[in-house]
Formats: structure tokens, sequence, C-alpha cells
């Protein structure tokens, strides 16, 4: 999954993958049999100035490995941010049409007790008794009786608007507590993020060129070792799925941003972080899906390993911390890690947590 020299062999295998999926997008098949294996030349780990570039790139891998689970963190927070604020605007939406609305039934009330105040004085035995028309008293009279009804119903409403009125600005302050929290929990998950970056580039830094040199063919042979120990299970004689039309546009559309650099909290266009690139295609395929692999893992329903295809998402780690798209062929497409490209490399080649589907 890094960048760095390829070996031929590794460079034909992933080439074979891309160029199964490119040559006709989102239709990618997983072939019958696994590709054939090779035994790594051995490298030396460590370096002329006793460097040991094996610990090294376990360090790497366990300084980035910390700053993707900071950046799902960071992304969480933000998608929480973003759907507080929207349910801040929609309460105060509701306070301003609540308060029109009472202050139309004040006006309403109001006139109601100034035609009371004008027909009122005497007892209602008088008024009769001094009318000139009894009938058109009594008839006046049924007619108070239901304005009095009408304002007991609107006294009624003029309550229950003041009491909804109360529940809206309770619900926004919630909100805007939860609102602050997560911008808190945002910040914080964006220092951690600059922290392991940092010191993973300065760890990086202080390799000579040939260093880096073998240090990415490091990362290259047990990318490669951990694929073709998936491959030897035999999984891939058992994956025969083929993608939805969803599932196509979707694969052809994380297929169409390799090349684009990785950037945490990125959702493209010229960049993506390895849960924006997944959640961005399905959105393209039109398919709207969890912006987090932790959310992507925890909501959308799970498949079996030999039961995948084309568009499913491969989530890797035992925290769910990165997610891939899986093509085809025993491939997939991701946005890596900070100094990497949206790349296809093999599925097999971290720890898989499992499969989930975003179109079941």
């Amino acid at each position: 999954m890094g960048s760095g020299k390829r070996s031929l062999t590794t460079a034909a295998m992933v080439l074979a993958c891309a160029c199964a999926v490119l040559s006709a997008p989102g239709v990618a098949h997983a072939s019958p049999t696994p590709a054939p294996t090779r035994t790594p030349t051995p490298t030396p780990t460590t370096s002329p100035a006793g460097k040991d570039l094996e610990a090294i790139r376990k360090k790497l891998d366990a300084l980035y490995h910390a700053a993707a689970v900071a950046t799902d963190a960071y992304n969480a927070a933000e998608e929480q941010a973003k759907q507080q604020s929207a349910e801040i605007v929609d309460l105060a939406r509701e306070i301003v049409k609540g308060q029109d609305k009472l202050d139309e039934l004040k006006d309403r009330a109001g006139a109601a007790a100034r035609a009371q105040y004008r027909g009122g004085g005497l007892p209602p035995e008088m008024r009769l008794w001094l009318s000139d028309n009894p009938q058109q008293y009594l008839d006046g009279a049924g007619r108070v009786l239901q304005g009095e009804h009408a304002t007991k119903g609107l006294l009624a409403e003029m309550t229950r608007t003041q009491q909804d009125l109360k529940q809206y600005a309770k619900d926004a302050s919630a909100q805007w507590q939860k609102l602050e929290a997560n911008r808190q929990a945002k910040a914080t998950a964006q220092k951690e993020i600059k922290k392991q970056i940092a010191a993973a580039e300065k760890l990086e830094s202080q390799l000579e060129k040939k260093e880096k040199e073998r240090l990415a063919k490091l990362e290259e042979e047990a990318a490669y070792k951990a694929q073709t120990a998936w491959l030897s299970s035999g999984v891939l004689a058992e994956i025969s799925g083929k993608a939805s039309e969803q599932g196509k546009k979707a694969v052809k559309f994380a297929t169409d941003q390799i090349g684009k650099p990785y950037e945490w909290g990125a959702e493209g266009p010229g960049s993506y972080d390895c849960s924006g690139l997944t959640s961005q295609a399905w959105a393209a395929a039109g398919h709207g899906i969890p912006r987090t692999s932790q959310e992507q893992w925890r909501q959308l329903p799970h498949v079996d390993v030999k039961d995948m295809r084309p568009g499913d998402l491969i989530i890797y780690f035992d925290d769910a911390s990165h997610v891939a798209m899986y093509i085809g062929d025993g491939a997939i497409v991701h946005a890596p890690r900070p100094g990497r490209t949206v790349t296809i490399t093999g599925a097999g080649s971290m720890p898989i947590l499992g499969v989930v589907r975003p179109d079941a």
C-alpha cells in the first residue's frame, strides 16, 4: 500500500488488478484462482548507520495508525457538529413560528376580552328584562356563550404554545452544549492527528535517501507477504460475486480518484482520507453511507468475505480505523495514509476485520 519502488512481480500483480477494473469500469469479477506467489528477496533491516529499519517501519505503522484513529474521531465529531447545527437552525425556526403564533393568539384573546368588557355590567337576567326584543337578546346570549367557549380554547392554545416554546428553547440549549462538546472533541482529535503525523515525519526525515528506499521496500514486502498469505488461504477461489449497478458506479468513482493525495478529514474532490473516499464513491452512486470507517462498520450490513463483490467495503484493524473498496480480483482501492495517494493494492495486505455492503 505504500509508495516507493515496487518489485516487478508486485507491480505486475497490482497492474493486473487495475486493468481488470479500468478496462470495464465497475464490472470487476473475482478470478477463479489466486495469483502466483513468490519468495521476497531478503532486505537488510539494519542500515550502515546502525538503524533498525524494520523497527522504524513498525513504529511508522503505529504512528500512522494512531493518526487514522484520531482522524476517525475528528470526522465523527465533525458529522455530529453538522447535525447539531442543523437541529439548532430547525429549532430556531420553530421558536420564531411559535412566537408569531403566540403573538397572534394574544391579539385574538385581547380582542375577545375587550368585546366581553363592552357587553358586561348588568347581570344576564336584568339585561333580558330590559331588552326590547327578548328573542334577539337570547340569540345574542348564545353567541356570547360560544365566544366564551372559544376564548377558553384560545387560552388553552396559548398555554400549549408557551409550553412548546419553552421546550424548543430547552432543546436548543441542549444542542448547543452538544455542539460545543463536539467542537472540543474535534480540536482534541486535530491535535492528536497533527502530533502523530509530525512524529512520523520527523522519524522519516532522519533517514538517508537509501534508507528511505529500503524502508519503502520493507513496506512493500510486508504488504505482499500479508496478501500472499490471504490468497494462499484459497479465499479468492470462493469469491464470485458480481457488482450491482450501484456498486459498478461506486467502483468507477473510486478508481477515477487514483493518484490523488491522502489528506485527513478530506472528502474530495482534490484529496481524500480513507472513509472520505468510500463515502463519496457511494454518494456518487446515489447511495449515502456513514462518513467514518467505524460508523460504516457499525451501521452497514455485514457480509462474509467469500460473499463479497466489487463495491463492498473492507474494514481493517480491530478498531475499524481503516476502510477500502473491494474492486475484484483480490484487489482494493483506498486512500492509505498521509504522504500516500489513492491507489490499488491487495485486499489482504492489512488485517481484515470484516466486509460491509452499502446496497445490501
